[in-house]
């Protein structure tokens, strides 16, 4: 049978309406053809369950037995969503009613017509509109399944995104957490994540997005630190070609990159003053303007913004806007410290120490009793960034074992508070790494090192003598938010 040909299900209980609706297709029967004839809304859902796949459904609006008209229309879309539905009924005041049409739709009919007028015997009413309808019905059942696909690849691709990043922990606190992302998510409203730096407000800004309605869109990251005071106009609204001396073409902003979908405001405390009040104007009226041009640019926009500092004390000394805090605070979450979801460290150990492992092609190794005790009683001032990085010196320091040896050493790696132990940190002979390996986790212990003891990264950029670009550039590099 030709893999083009018109499945169609007729659900019809006169014998007389069944002999014209197949006699108006018989001269069509290369292109169509009805596989299965019932009288009933139970068989017409016992057919499509079983019997299927079928293109189009032709349904009498009035048939035998309880189930019929809208009931029958939309418990037959749930069982297949792309079947296309095409109702005819004998009700001839109903060609014209408008209600009755939009019930129809509404239920999931594709297109409703008549039987009547009767002086018609052999033939459907309107037969050349019906063929038309039930041909261009299958062509809209096949876009239906293409669209099912494309949607059900995307589904597969987030899971595979939320997958590769989860949120990790079962403790009262992180559960709470993951309870405020589910509630937030249904909504659009903004949300302000407030945590102490490598606690994770990224990754929950982006279980929030990849949750919404939203999830199909861009999720956008903005690093308001990384940018420079006089650039962070340009890469949040954009310009037009010749709005200003080197503006050879037209860019868009991050904010026209993010519409219809999110994005993340991340150390939004950094954003200048004079920035912050167009960031207001772009929260209040969904409107930007580009620099060059005088119209306003309409988005749709939802703003997660997150930091690490109290926003309150920056508005005591004017250097935060209070009502652009109020537009970002909607909705809240607090990003947990490690020391305050202690139940967690072995289920994010033994995480990372799995995806290092996995990187490395290597077996995973023992954790001893005295090792666990030294990880679970430390107080992780860096929070989850600095333990997953000590679970990478771990795995790469050990043999087959991790001993309270090789998390002195990790630990030592990372919590100490000299530049001699960094320039001199503790080496084994058991495990004598390439040049490459160790210049690029020295210069990741350093980073880690200065970023600690600075306030903000702008502040560490500037400490290591790099411009924030490169400094945000080669912290990506190294592996570090």
């Amino acid at each position: 049978m030709d893999n083009d040909q018109i499945r169609v299900l007729l659900i019809e209980d006169e014998e007389y309406d069944v002999r014209r609706i197949q006699s108006t297709i018989y001269p069509f029967r290369e292109r169509i053809s009805i596989k299965d004839i019932v009288s009933t809304g139970e068989d017409a859902l016992n057919a499509v369950d079983k019997k299927g796949p079928f293109d189009v459904a032709i349904l009498d609006y009035q048939i035998s037995g309880g189930l019929y008209g809208e009931r029958l229309i939309k418990r037959m879309k749930i069982a297949d969503p792309s079947l296309q539905i095409i109702v005819i009924t004998k009700m001839t005041i109903n060609q014209t009613d408008l209600h009755f049409a939009n019930q129809m739709m509404e239920s999931g009919a594709y297109w409703f017509g008549t039987k009547y007028p009767s002086d018609i015997e052999d033939f459907i009413y309107q037969p050349t509109d019906f063929i038309l309808t039930i041909m261009n019905a299958a062509e809209k059942r096949k876009l239906e399944e293409d669209r099912l696909k494309s949607q059900n690849r995307l589904d597969r691709k987030i899971d595979r995104i939320v997958q590769e990043r989860p949120l990790l922990g079962n403790s009262p606190i992180i559960l709470k957490v993951k309870e405020h992302i589910e509630r937030y998510a249904a909504t659009s409203a903004n949300v302000l994540i407030s945590g102490e730096s490598g606690s994770g407000k990224e990754l929950i800004a982006r279980n929030i997005h990849y949750q919404s309605a939203r999830k199909y869109e861009n999720f956008v990251t903005v690093n308001c630190a990384a940018i420079p005071d006089e650039l962070i106009e340009s890469e949040l609204f954009g310009f037009v070609k010749g709005a200003f001396t080197g503006a050879k073409e037209d860019k868009l902003g991050l904010f026209e990159q993010a519409n219809s979908g999110t994005i993340f405001l991340d150390e939004i405390s950094e954003l200048p003053y004079q920035a912050q009040a167009k960031l207001l104007r772009v929260l209040e009226t969904g409107e930007m303007d580009k620099i060059g041009r005088k119209k306003s640019y309409k988005v749709d926009v939802r703003v997660i913004s997150a930091t690490n500092k109290n926003l309150k004390d920056l508005m005591k000394r004017n250097h935060f806007r209070e009502d652009l805090y109020y537009r970002l605070n909607i909705l809240r979450i607090q990003a947990p410290a490690v020391r305050e979801r202690t139940e967690d460290i072995r289920l994010l150990i033994d995480y990372f120490v799995g995806h290092h492992c996995r990187d490395l092609s290597i077996t995973i190794p023992k954790i001893t009793d005295s090792a666990w005790k030294i990880l679970e009683l430390f107080h992780w001032p860096g929070n989850v960034r600095q333990l997953k990085n000590v679970v990478q010196r771990m795995v790469i320091l050990c043999n087959d074992r991790i001993t309270k040896d090789v998390v002195h050493m990790a630990l030592d790696l990372q919590g100490q508070d000299s530049i001699s132990s960094l320039v001199n940190p503790v080496f084994s002979t058991e495990n004598i790494l390439p040049l490459k390996d160790v210049e690029q986790s020295f210069r990741r212990q350093y980073f880690e090192f200065v970023r600690q003891h600075c306030k903000t990264d702008t502040e560490a950029a500037g400490k290591l003598g790099l411009a924030p670009p490169n400094f945000h550039r080669m912290c990506k590099e190294l592996g570090l938010k």
